[in-house]
């Protein structure tokens, strides 16, 4: 093959593949509106058929992360910031929500209304203080606020929270469509429709010209400043909108779980998201995503796979560390950071740039010498 006549299939498959990308999203998304309506098994991967109601709780888990961990990538992937305390705004939407419910009395709509709000309010507060300081001191600062709201959580002042057992909502409160093992497809609905307006946000923020100063940031803090901008401001935005997107989140968590958890509070939370996002690939549209589903599918399941009869019949050396999900979830990480940088989502690249390799290298414009190496 001529250098020139691989040139042009290179550029062919490079037009092949911004084809299939444009195609390959609205493909998804009409899988995942017909999955509730399907009875495909998918042995393995779920413990029922597809539209069954625990394929769709998972289905809904795993969706619900996948926004979570999108909404998160705006701060470390768009922005370059690392905070430690997201959790904090997701576990403010919960617990918010979940209480207006149960002390104020209100409808589920103003509930939920009053929880985003005050995880918004919260981002701005919190935000405005940790951002007067940069890095590691940022990271730590998040990361202190986040324990304090934990162990708020834990101690359950004046009750209200509940303590390590959490609180849940009795089911009168809730709109009757999602309540009850027969409405698990409109819970299911629900966290796609998170996952979507996430997406939405992201995307469009990220293309505004906000956004390009966010990218700069990202790269150059400093260049900013001599260009005459204020990176205060704009890194305040991006941790806003993604403390907004998480109290969303944790609005959708409450109907999936029926309550509030003081897991969801907790410094490990954003410790997971963070997994999901390098797992996924930080600063891409779809890798956080990727990584979310994969981590919260493969938490679940690992766990279900690790109290199995098989691994029981295991011998001793094989069994104990496959008895613990943690231990698990820990070596697929380590897995994929080594043999995948850029995450799941440089895959597709990684593999493009694979197969132009293999082709012939041009010795000229000619034919490529038969028998020279590749």
């Amino acid at each position: 093959m001529t250098f020139l006549g691989h040139r042009a299939t290179t550029a062919r498959e490079r037009r092949g593949w911004r084809d299939r990308r444009r195609w390959w999203p609205p493909a998804l998304l009409a899988v995942l509106l017909l999955a509730p309506f399907s009875a495909l098994p998918v042995p393995g991967l779920l413990s029922g058929p597809l539209g069954s109601p625990g394929s769709l709780q998972l289905l809904a888990l795993c969706l619900l992360y996948g926004g979570l961990a999108t909404g998160y990538d705006l701060l470390l992937g768009r922005t370059g910031l690392l905070s430690f305390g997201h959790a904090l705004y997701f576990a403010t939407g919960l617990y918010v929500t979940d209480l207006a419910m149960l002390e104020w009395r209100l409808p589920f709509a103003a509930a939920a209304a009053v929880g985003v709000g005050c995880a918004l309010l919260l981002a701005v507060v919190l935000g405005a203080v940790g951002l007067r300081v940069s890095g590691i001191g940022f990271s730590m600062v998040t990361l202190a606020f986040a324990q304090a709201g934990s162990i708020l959580v834990t101690r359950d002042p004046g009750g209200l929270t509940g303590g390590e057992e959490g609180r849940a909502v009795p089911a009168d409160l809730l709109p009757d469509g999602v309540v009850g093992i027969q409405n698990t497809a409109t819970l299911y609905w629900i966290a796609l429709a998170y996952l979507v307006l996430t997406l939405a946000v992201v995307h469009w923020t990220v293309s505004s010209p906000i956004g390009r100063v966010w990218a700069g940031i990202r790269e150059n803090e400093r260049r900013v400043e001599v260009l005459g901008l204020r990176p205060y401001g704009f890194k305040l935005v991006a941790f806003v909108v993604a403390g907004g997107l998480a109290g969303a989140g944790g609005v959708v968590y409450l109907l999936l779980t029926g309550g509030a958890t003081p897991q969801a509070a907790s410094s490990d939370a954003t410790l997971a998201l963070l997994v999901m996002v390098i797992l996924g690939g930080s600063g891409s549209r779809w890798g956080p995503l990727l990584g979310g589903v994969l981590y919260t599918w493969a938490d679940h399941r690992l766990g279900d796979l690790a109290n199995s009869g098989t691994v029981a019949g295991l011998p001793a050396v094989l069994r104990v560390p496959l008895s613990q999900p943690l231990f698990l979830l820990g070596t697929l990480f380590v897995a994929v950071v080594l043999l995948l940088p850029g995450g799941l989502a440089a895959l597709p690249a990684r593999v493009r740039a694979r197969r132009s390799a293999r082709g012939p290298r041009p010795a000229g414009l000619g034919t490529a010498p038969e028998g020279s190496a590749v």
